[in-house]
């Protein structure tokens, strides 16, 4: 795939399966529009009868997404502006939430920040071997806050916390099935791919009213998440307008 396409969020309908792919140039990271586009594709596919399951996945063959558009940090200067970019995050994983139907992850590669976020928040995620990750957030002054709880939900607050406070250290796709982040890891995309096609048409076999309480049961106690994200997003808002965010991402950017 060529580093010149342009942005997209792309939706695929084949036989009961939406398959979602959302693409940057910049290793998938996700400005502001990109997080909106996703959010209403899970959310729309999450309300149409005919879709069964939802595949969530990214285009390219390198990075499965980058986290947040540095760009886009870089450039807010106020604190509703700040909170409003958060909240672009908080909104995917509240959609994938909510959206009613089992939403099946495919990680090809490296996860970095929000990225990591949106691996905890499906229900089942696959990666390949090349999928290692990192919660950068610290390093750029602010904190995985909005993302927290979606990661602390699968890999618990012990691994959390080592997550939060290394943000320079990368963890192996191997630590990440240990840690419950991801479900299977596969030695190639080609390998990973053969599984899901598999795994996908055997679960469109499955009773979708099942399917559907199984979302349910995996998100008992979650209904605070609407108000939790977003007192998150208004945290991370205003960390990213002190000095040492400023500074450290604008280093970033002149890398």
């Amino acid at each position: 795939m060529s580093e010149k396409e342009p942005a997209y969020v792309q939706s695929e309908f084949d036989n009961g399966l939406q398959r979602i792919t959302f693409y940057h140039p910049s290793h998938n990271s996700l400005p502001g529009d990109i997080l909106a586009q996703l959010r209403d594709a899970i959310l729309k596919a999450g309300a149409t009868d005919e879709v069964k399951l939802i595949l969530l996945k990214s285009g390219g063959a390198r990075t499965f997404c980058a986290g947040a558009s540095f760009d886009e940090l870089i450039s807010i200067d106020n604190e509703d502006t700040g909170k409003n970019f958060f909240m672009g995050f908080a909104n995917v994983i509240n959609a994938i939430r909510t959206c009613g139907k089992v939403v099946i992850g495919r990680v090809q590669g490296k996860a970095v920040g929000g990225g990591v976020g949106i691996a905890s928040a499906v229900d089942y995620c696959l990666a390949t071997k090349y999928a290692s990750f990192r919660l950068s957030e610290l390093a750029v002054g602010i904190g995985p806050f909005v993302i927290g709880p979606a990661v602390t939900r699968k890999v618990g607050v012990s691994q959390f916390a080592h997550l939060s406070i290394t943000p320079n250290q990368w963890q192996s796709a191997e630590w990440g099935a240990q840690h419950n982040l991801y479900h299977r890891v596969f030695e190639s995309t080609e390998a990973m791919d053969d599984y899901i096609d598999i795994f996908t048409r055997e679960l469109l076999t499955m009773n979708p009213q099942a399917l559907n309480q199984l979302k349910t049961v995996f998100w008992e106690g979650t209904d605070h998440w609407g108000t939790l994200l977003e007192k998150r997003a208004e945290q991370s808002g205003k960390l990213v307008l002190s000095e040492f965010s400023k500074k450290a991402i604008g280093a970033f950017l002149k890398k």
